[in-house]
């Protein structure tokens, strides 16, 4: 039987929809956010094709997060901060605008950011989140609920890709990416699949 992982992110918040680097902060779901949410729960039974509970559905501990993932119909196993936003240290709260007035050019991917995580770290928390991954697939696909750049730095380690070649993956608010394998090696199944209407 082939399994697979799963990413979802969470549904769309206030400060999604108008750019604000949401690391540390709890912020809720929009109604749209619930809606998107509940939509991806049908999105990701689609893609799965089977009837039978994922062996693992870890969540971030972040509302906006665990909220999606009881909308999209999972049953959590456990949260963790491992699958947390980036911390974007000074950075919480604006827009890459706002940071570019002071820090001309500046992505996420290219530049530090003061007082947070760097990408070296984002990256441990990736290849830990996988290392527990890699040891429950066998037995069953595994879903993790949480944050764009963070799941995009999993999909970049995922494919043994440096943190900040997570730019080439788009992951849209309670949009499911689907990641598994061809004869060992690691491959991208889909990307970034939106919430289908239901």
């Amino acid at each position: 039987m082939s399994t697979h992982l799963y990413l979802l992110r969470h549904g769309q918040t206030e400060w999604s929809e108008t750019g604000r680097h949401t690391g540390r902060t709890d912020i809720e779901l929009t109604p749209e956010g619930e809606q998107q949410a509940r939509r991806a729960g049908a999105t990701l039974a689609r893609l799965r094709g089977t009837d039978s509970a994922p062996a693992l559905v870890l969540t971030s501990p972040r509302r906006r997060a665990t909220r999606t993932a009881e909308l999209a119909g999972l049953e959590v196993t456990a949260t963790t901060e491992d699958l947390a936003e980036w911390d974007y240290g000074d950075y919480e709260g604006i827009t890459t605008p706002q940071i570019r007035e002071r820090v001309p050019g500046w992505t996420v991917w290219t530049h530090p950011m003061p007082n947070g995580e760097s990408h070296t770290e984002v990256q441990e928390r990736a290849r830990k989140v996988l290392d527990e991954v890699r040891r429950i697939l066998p037995g069953g696909d595994v879903v993790l609920v949480g944050h764009g750049h963070f799941s995009r730095v999993l999909i970049a380690a995922w494919l043994g890709l440096a943190p900040d070649q997570g730019v080439h993956f788009g992951l849209d608010p309670a949009g499911t990416c689907q990641l598994g394998d061809e004869r060992g090696d690691p491959q991208v199944r889909r990307l970034n699949v939106p919430a289908w209407e239901v």
